[in-house]
């Protein structure tokens, strides 16, 4: 059996662990791992004609010995890319497939998955192990229709892959969001200003939700709910009156938005179709400056949210979803996405993350009047709440 697993999208810390679990599990049962780099890039990239040599830079075995530290630390050995096989665009389609996939006038992107096929039949690779969030996988998915067997791993600090209640990065995020909010109170209390953290997530404000609910934070403007601007302002103002210290605190999704306005994107759109997003935290703490004459501490956590190694909780759902890949594997099953329901490791159909969206419960985890998390009912719900 010859496995081959990658890491797509944005990295998060608990990809390492993962990817060792995999390979120590599959040598245990004589198997070899060949580690395609930079996600979907390997696989696109890879020279149906070229020298192994040559082509090196795209693949690399994977052995216990080669793993052996990497999940001391975080990011992804494998490396990354927003690679998209399906949708690739004129400038990104390597030189030596120009020939074989001829852009028409007006064409935008070809579909290069028979060349993807064609490298996985040459690679000898029996099985995938693509790990990802749902741009990542629903690739994998399409793989899946194409009839190669997958077994696939979420992953995203946004947590908002549909069909599992976590993701591999997410509590890490949440850890390091909270150690920044709760320390940036130092010198937002000591100027009597009003801090903005801006946090990552783009469709989902889970993690800007959880992370200002455990930090206590005064307000949260998450991405499913368009705010009101002033209304915002006012609210500060109150929240920092009745602060013993004189200061305030707001933490913001990068997704949101103002009612009637639109989130604050940027740059050419990746292979998925997304813009950076980035930007709003700033356009609303001018915004409260103007409207409050009160200064403003504007923070972006941004990739200091993904930085460093996982803590203890992604550390064990990322080995245990690379241990329960190689499970599945090893009873002959495909098709599947590892996830973790009600607190439960379990499996999923792989295009799971194509059929649903998974989105903050904003009547039960916030109040959309007061713009803070609020959970209603705790009996019953699972560790992070939905």
């Amino acid at each position: 059996m010859r496995i081959g697993i990658l890491t797509g999208g944005g990295d998060v810390p608990g990809l390492n662990p993962c990817i060792k679990a995999v390979v120590n599990r599959a040598e245990e049962n004589g198997w070899e791992v060949f580690g395609f780099r930079r996600g979907w890039a390997g696989l696109l990239n890879y020279n149906l004609d070229a020298s192994e040599e040559d082509n090196k830079q795209w693949v690399e075995q994977l052995t216990r010995q080669s793993v052996r530290t990497i999940d001391r630390y975080g990011g992804t050995h494998l490396h990354t890319s927003r690679t998209n096989p399906q949708k690739v665009r004129p400038g990104d389609l390597p030189a030596f497939l120009k020939e074989k996939y001829p852009f028409q006038e007006g064409q935008k992107t070809t579909d290069c998955t028979p060349h993807v096929l064609k490298v996985l039949e040459r690679l000898g690779i029996d099985r995938l192990v693509p790990i990802g969030g749902d741009d990542t996988l629903s690739y994998a998915a399409r793989l899946h229709t194409e009839g190669f067997g997958v077994v696939a791993i979420p992953k995203t600090m946004d947590n908002d892959v549909h069909g599992t209640d976590y993701c591999i990065g997410f509590s890490t995020a949440v850890t390091r969001s909270v150690e920044f909010i709760n320390a940036l109170r130092t010198p937002t209390g000591s100027h009597e200003r009003i801090a903005v953290v801006e946090l990552f997530g783009r469709n989902s404000g889970e993690t800007a939700l959880i992370s200002a609910y455990l930090a206590d934070a005064d307000r949260a403007l998450i991405s499913e709910v368009p705010f009101d601007i002033e209304k915002v302002a006012k609210f500060l103002i109150e929240d920092r009156k009745n602060n013993p210290s004189n200061y305030a605190v707001l933490v913001i999704s990068e997704g949101a938005s103002m009612l009637g306005g639109q989130i604050v994107e940027y740059g050419q759109e990746d292979a998925f179709g997304h813009k950076k997003l980035g930007g709003i935290g700033q356009t609303v703490g001018e915004a409260i400056t103007r409207l409050t004459g009160i200064d403003v501490v504007n923070q972006q956590l941004a990739y200091l949210m993904r930085a460093g190694a996982p803590d203890s909780l992604d550390r064990m759902v990322a080995s245990s979803f690379g241990n329960m890949a190689v499970q599945q594997i090893e009873k002959g099953h495909v098709g599947l996405m590892m996830a973790l329901q009600n607190g439960i490791y379990t499996t999923v159909p792989v295009n799971s993350c194509i059929q649903g969206l998974k989105r903050v419960d904003v009547r039960e985890l916030y109040d959309a009047e007061q713009y803070r998390p609020k959970v209603s009912h705790l009996l019953g719900k699972p560790t992070f709440l939905y």
